[in-house]
C-alpha cells in the first residue's frame, strides 16, 4: 500500500504577509478589515487631531482677525468657506475651534468616564448600604436629562471653560457608574478576588489594584461613546450663550453667530460649522461602537 501523504491547505497571501508583519500593524490592518467604519471615524478622529494641533501653523488666517471689508463674504478664492459677520475666516476659525471641541471633549469625558467607573466599581464591591444610597444618589442624578443637568451646573457656576467642562462631566458620571457596577458585581465573585481578600489585601487595593483593570472594556466604550456627546453639549452650550465666550473660536458660538438675521444672507455661516460638528459626532459614535463589538466578549463571539 502507498503512503498516504497529507497536505496541509495553502495558506493564503494575505494572511502569510499579516502574520509576517509586527503585531500591532497586523492588529491595525485586522480592524480596518472587520470594522472599516470604525476604522473610518478613527481616521476622521485622527484628522480632526492634527487640525487642532496644527491650526496655528496651517490656518490661512488669524481666527481673532477682523476685516469690515470683507464682512459676509461668500466662499471664494480669499477664503474657502467664506466669512462671519466680521470679516473672520470661517475655515481659520473651524480649525481653531476643534481645539476647544477637542480639549472640553476629551477632558468632560475622562473625567466623567473615570469618577463613574470608581464609583461604580466601589459601590459594586462594597455592596450593603454604601452600595444602596449610592445607586440611590446616581438614579436622582440621572433622571434628569443630560443638556437639562448641564443647563442647570453651568447657570449656577457660569460660563468658561472649566466651568463648561464641569457641567457636561456631571452627567456622565451616574450613566458610567450604572454600566460598570453591573461588571463590577460578577467580577466581585471571581475566585482571584476572594484570594485577595483571604491573602489580608485593603478594600483600596483589591478595588483599584484588581477590580478596576477588570472592567476597563466597559470604560473604554462609555469613554468613547460620551465624546460625541461631549462635543455636541459643548456646541449647544456655546449656542445658548452658556459655553465659551466671545472671540474664542468655538463651532457653538459660529452657529450662534449665524442665527436667523444671517440664515438668508450668509448661510455658509452655518453649513460649514454644523457640518464639521456632525462629522465629529458621527465618528465618535461609530468609533465607539466597533470598540463595543470588540471588546464585549459577548458580541465577539457572535
Amino acid at each position: 500500500m502507498g503512503e498516504r501523504v497529507f497536505e496541509l491547505p495553502e495558506i493564503g497571501f494575505s494572511a502569510r504577509l499579516e502574520a509576517a508583519m509586527p503585531r500591532g500593524v497586523s492588529a491595525l490592518l485586522w480592524f480596518l478589515r472587520k470594522k472599516p467604519l470604525g476604522a473610518a471615524g478613527a481616521l476622521v478622529i485622527g484628522g480632526m487631531l492634527l487640525m487642532a494641533l496644527a491650526a496655528g501653523m496651517v490656518a490661512p488666517y488669524d481666527p481673532l482677525e477682523t476685516d469690515f471689508g470683507a464682512m459676509l463674504g461668500p466662499p471664494g478664492r480669499a477664503h474657502w468657506l467664506g466669512t462671519d459677520a466680521f470679516g473672520r475666516d470661517v475655515l481659520s476659525r473651524i480649525m481653531h475651534g476643534a481645539r476647544t471641541a477637542l480639549l472640553v471633549g476629551f477632558a468632560s469625558s475622562f473625567l466623567g468616564a473615570t469618577l463613574g467607573a470608581l464609583i461604580g466599581v466601589a459601590s459594586g464591591y462594597l455592596g450593603g448600604r454604601v452600595d444602596l444610597y449610592t445607586q440611590r444618589g446616581m438614579d436622582i442624578v440621572i433622571s434628569f436629562p443630560i443638556i437639562v443637568l448641564a443647563l442647570t451646573v453651568v447657570a449656577m457656576l457660569g460660563s468658561g471653560t472649566f466651568n463648561l467642562i464641569l457641567a457636561i462631566t456631571i452627567p456622565f458620571i451616574p450613566r458610567v457608574s450604572q454600566v460598570v457596577r453591573a461588571s463590577a458585581l460578577s467580577i466581585r465573585e471571581m475566585p482571584y478576588i476572594e484570594a485577595a481578600r483571604a491573602l489580608g489585601m485593603g478594600k483600596a487595593r483589591i478595588i483599584l489594584r484588581h477590580m478596576f483593570p477588570n472592567v476597563m472594556a466597559s470604560y473604554l466604550v462609555m469613554l468613547t461613546a460620551f465624546l460625541g456627546q461631549a462635543i455636541l453639549l459643548e456646541a449647544s452650550l456655546s449656542f445658548l450663550g452658556l459655553g465659551t465666550a466671545e472671540p474664542t473660536p468655538s463651532w457653538g458660538l459660529m452657529l450662534r453667530g449665524a442665527a436667523v438675521e444671517f440664515a438668508e444672507r450668509a448661510p455658509w455661516m452655518a453649513i460649514f460649522p454644523g457640518l464639521t460638528i456632525s462629522a465629529a459626532v458621527f465618528a465618535f459614535n461609530v468609533l465607539g461602537d466597533a470598540l463595543r463589538d470588540i471588546l464585549d466578549p459577548k458580541l465577539r463571539m457572535a
